[in-house]
């Protein structure tokens, strides 16, 4: 039987090569898989994330940005969605 992982990074820019700001991971194998590190980021980049077998399932849509909101309270942009089968 395959289950999903899905991981969720953040990066710094729209470029799968820009470093990894933020991340999310969400185990659907129960713990029966491999885990991430919880504590810093399991990838640096992108890249890093595709050189270790996750498929990038969904990459950000441009955004424009509007003068003045630069540092206002928002969704973090820059999302890339990866996800891996694991057979359990």
């Amino acid at each position: 039987m395959q289950r999903q992982q899905v991981l969720y990074l953040w990066l710094a820019e729209g470029a799968l090569d820009t470093g990894t700001i933020a991340w999310a991971f969400y185990d659907g194998t129960q713990g029966q898989g491999p885990t991430l590190p919880s504590c810093e980021p399991p990838f640096a980049n992108g890249v890093a994330a595709l050189e270790a077998g996750w498929f990038l399932l969904q990459s950000p849509a441009p955004y424009l940005t509007q003068p003045g909101a630069e540092h206002g309270a928002s969704y973090l942009p820059n999302e890339f969605v990866f996800v891996r089968s694991i057979e359990i």
